[in-house]
């Protein structure tokens, strides 16, 4: 599996499309909103000189597409025109990078999500300043993988990543015998719990040390991933959403209806870190120092949260059923064809209603704030 080909949710704005099942990712953007106002807060007070004044660049990384795709942008914004507007400071123009792999339906996002922004966003200016206002606001799409260099040397002021960091850059080497499992999982031997671990580790290292090439000094970064509170890698907390689509997948092969060798070469590529695991790399990597870490949780049920009241869900696996659909169905159509997705996400469905009645299980999250250091 090639990852940087394969890895993207659910394009367009169709009934499986991640753009229509989403609200849980916005759910942990919202939340984690007093910490990215912290983050731009403190950016803006240090600010010297005249460049941060006259434009400021901001890129999220992992942005995928839907309507929280310009949501984190959103927040920034507002938090900039409230800082400004209290300390009587000249707005500044935004430069607006919105990265995620080449497979990502970047398309939708300039042609229907972006006008609707602009749009709310002018109407934003008109109510804060009391008066007809416009932002000078560029945006551009920056395809590629965040495990590389994608921006000059010293251009960003601040960076954010939502549910996006987890996704390891490949599928680790070294996993043979986790037959049966897609994950890792309770009955994966230790040799595929270290090999995911260590592939965590090259990944982040190497994200960190290319945004902070790009980081001005003093620039900050704000990212959540999904992660766990355990020290154990394999825990049900974290990887047992993935246990359930395992055992979907293999009733279909009991069933004759995939093929075994088709089921124990499929892996996911995804590491869910400790916040001490994202701490040792910040620390070992150097180029950070690191304002704030917190862990928080969203629930899988829809009933358990603040979603919108009229989503009516069937049963307790139905919307997140959707939910992983428009996030692992590429990866499960790249390798086992797209003829089997439905009655893979109906078994899938059934096992996650089951899970769900029985357990309040809810999603860890991992959210770190630091700042550019040398």
């Amino acid at each position: 599996m090639e990852v940087i080909q394969v890895l993207h949710m659910n394009g367009g704005t169709g009934e499986t499309s991640y753009a229509n099942n989403s609200l849980l990712q916005r759910k942990v953007i919202l939340m984690t909103k007093p910490i990215m106002e912290a983050a731009v807060t403190a950016l803006f007070s240090t600010a010297t000189g005249t460049t941060f004044q006259a434009s400021i660049a901001i890129a999220d990384l992992g942005c995928s597409t839907g309507p929280n795709t310009l949501l984190a942008v959103s927040e920034i914004i507002s938090i900039v025109i409230d800082l400004c507007k209290a300390t009587e400071h000249e707005l500044p123009e935004f430069q607006v990078f919105l990265n995620d792999l080449p497979g990502n339906d970047f398309n939708t996002i300039f042609s229907s999500f972006l006008p609707r922004f602009q749009e709310k966003l002018s109407e934003q200016m008109k109510s804060k300043n009391e008066e007809s206002a416009t932002l000078p606001c560029f945006f551009s799409g920056i395809p590629g993988s965040f495990y590389g260099r994608l921006f000059p040397r010293e251009s960003l002021h601040l960076i954010h990543s939502s549910y996006s960091l987890h996704w390891l850059s490949q599928v680790p080497r070294g996993l043979e015998g986790n037959k049966g499992n897609i994950y890792m999982a309770r009955s994966s031997p230790p040799s595929v719990i270290r090999a995911y671990y260590e592939q965590f580790q090259r990944d982040f290292s190497t994200f960190l040390e290319c945004r902070g090439q790009e980081l001005v000094v003093g620039g900050r970064m704000v990212l959540t991933l999904l992660g766990r509170r355990s020290d154990d890698p394999s825990s049900k907390e974290c990887c047992y959403i993935w246990e359930l689509l395992a055992i979907a997948l293999n009733e279909m092969v009991s069933e004759g209806l995939i093929e075994e060798e088709k089921l124990d070469s499929f892996n996911i590529p995804k590491y869910t870190p400790s916040p001490k695991e994202v701490q040792r790399e910040v620390q070992k990597q150097g180029s950070f120092s690191m304002d704030c870490l917190e862990v928080s949780e969203v629930n899988w049920s829809v009933f358990d949260t603040d979603f919108d009241p009229n989503v009516v869900s069937k049963d307790g696996g139905y919307s997140m059923a959707r939910c992983m659909r428009a996030v692992a169905e590429p990866l499960l159509v790249d390798h086992f064809g797209e003829e089997i997705m439905d009655e893979v996400f109906k078994r899938y469905r059934a096992q996650l209603a089951d899970h769900m009645s029985k357990v309040k299980a809810a999603f860890v999250n991992v959210i770190i704030s630091l700042k550019k250091i040398a």
